[in-house]
């Protein structure tokens, strides 16, 4: 027969084990969920290069494009998915060992019209091996509709890039890199962020020449 101390002596023994275990648990979770803020935040080492280039190209963000932020931490942007003109899809790592302009655009985007004329002018003037801009239309209804605009606005040398999911912009906006149209960032060569600017610039400026061309070490 169990006596009554015994009896209690394995339930408080069963109570202390459960508490153990959840407290590793939560302790793993907590290793783990702050893993995993830590990597959203853009914690990636391979990305302080890019904060460097940073640091140096911050007295070029004057004059039109006064607006550039440039990276205070490193952040590898996430591996934009998009497609191409035949609708081959094409991923943000399609462009490794490139640096990149990638601007957001829309039809339905008034300032777009504008820039857009502007960031073709900058593609003449510096598009090449190492560096493209590549535009990501995110219209979600009629592809044919934004080819015909870029007609309409005299576009030539941009090479045609869509998301019809708009799965770009929320994924941009998920590491706090959209939250309107246009939104544009400039990537190094590894996917990380240099910079970034919400809204239009005039990128076939002198100003914009001269950041660009820092960024490109030339």
């Amino acid at each position: 027969m169990t006596s009554p101390q015994s009896s209690f002596a394995k339930k408080r023994l069963a109570i202390i084990l459960a508490g153990g275990i959840a407290g590793v648990i939560v302790g793993l979770a907590g290793v783990y969920g702050i893993a995993t803020l830590t990597r959203n935040a853009g914690g990636d080492t391979a990305c302080r290069p890019a904060v460097d280039l940073a640091k140096k190209l911050a007295p070029f963000a004057r004059g039109e494009v006064a607006a550039v932020n440039v990276a205070k931490g490193p952040l590898r942007l996430p591996n934009l998915t998009l497609q191409d003109a035949t609708g081959k899809p094409l991923t943000l790592e399609h462009w490794r060992g490139r640096t990149v302009l990638l601007n957001l655009w829309a039809t339905w985007c008034v300032p777009c019209r504008k820039e857009m004329p502007a960031l073709d002018a900058l593609e003449q003037r510096l598009g090449g091996p190492g560096f493209e801009v590549v535009a990501i239309n995110i219209d979600t209804r009629d592809a044919d509709k934004p080819k015909a605009w870029l007609k309409e606005v005299g576009v030539q040398k941009l090479a045609y890039y869509a998301d019809p999911t708009a799965s770009t912009f929320q994924d941009l906006k998920s590491v706090g890199r959209a939250f309107g149209m246009p939104t544009t960032l400039l990537v190094d060569p590894h996917g990380c962020e240099i910079a970034t600017i919400a809204g239009p610039a005039e990128w076939a400026s002198g100003d914009a020449i001269k950041l660009i061309k820092a960024a490109l070490g030339s």
